[in-house]
């Protein structure tokens, strides 16, 4: 096993129309990708399985976790966030949050702006240099003074390194190796249902 990362891993995100996953180990990479708007929920275990499977490893061979945490669709992100927690907790490894915007700047020339579709006229902002990432951020406009990537960046935007699975694959595989919190959703706008009115339920320590 490489000593720079944590293998084998499984990563997966579900924070698009889409259900992604990827296992990264010693002996290659695994890929899987399925647009969707719903049906991720029952979707994302079997394919997990699917490329264990293919792979020819048990969910008991794995050494982390790796997880989309957003920003994107709140459902979305939630479904693969608290997926990332249990199996993590079951299995007895680390799980690690990767965001989306930090995904997508994966292996790219530094510094590099990543520019995400928001909808509702905003966009998803930040920028990575060689010195960390800066703030992440909502913006109506943006005036980019760096290379950008992403689906809103323009005619001009740099591809992806990788596939968005791949990079959280990667990124968690090197993360894994030191102490991490415990995956949670990235959200940059609050969420458009109105809270339910009865008291929320008591999360017991």
């Amino acid at each position: 096993m490489r000593p720079d990362v944590l293998l084998p891993i499984l990563a997966f995100d579900t924070s698009a129309a889409h259900c992604a996953a990827a296992l990264l180990w010693d002996g290659g990479l695994i890929l899987r990708d399925e647009a969707m708007a719903k049906g991720q929920a029952e979707r994302l275990v079997p394919m997990l399985e699917e490329v264990l499977a293919e792979g020819g490893i048990g969910w008991r061979d794995l050494k982390a976790i790796a997880v989309g945490t957003g920003p994107g669709n709140f459902t979305g992100v939630r479904i693969a966030v608290a997926a990332a927690r249990g199996l993590a907790l079951g299995l007895g490894i680390p799980a690690v949050g990767v965001t989306r915007l930090e995904a997508l700047a994966y292996g790219l020339p530094r510094p590099v702006t990543v520019v995400e579709d928001a909808r509702r006229g905003e966009l998803y902002v930040q920028t990575f240099t060689a010195d960390g990432a800066g703030p992440a951020h909502l913006a109506d406009g943006v005036v980019v003074a760096t290379a950008a990537t992403g689906s809103a960046a323009g005619d001009a935007a740099l591809p992806p390194a990788a596939p968005l699975a791949e990079a959280i694959a990667r990124i968690g595989a090197a993360r894994a190796l030191t102490p991490q919190p415990r995956p949670a959703p990235f959200y940059l706008r609050g969420a458009d249902a109105a809270p339910p009115s009865d008291p929320p339920p008591v999360i017991l320590p």
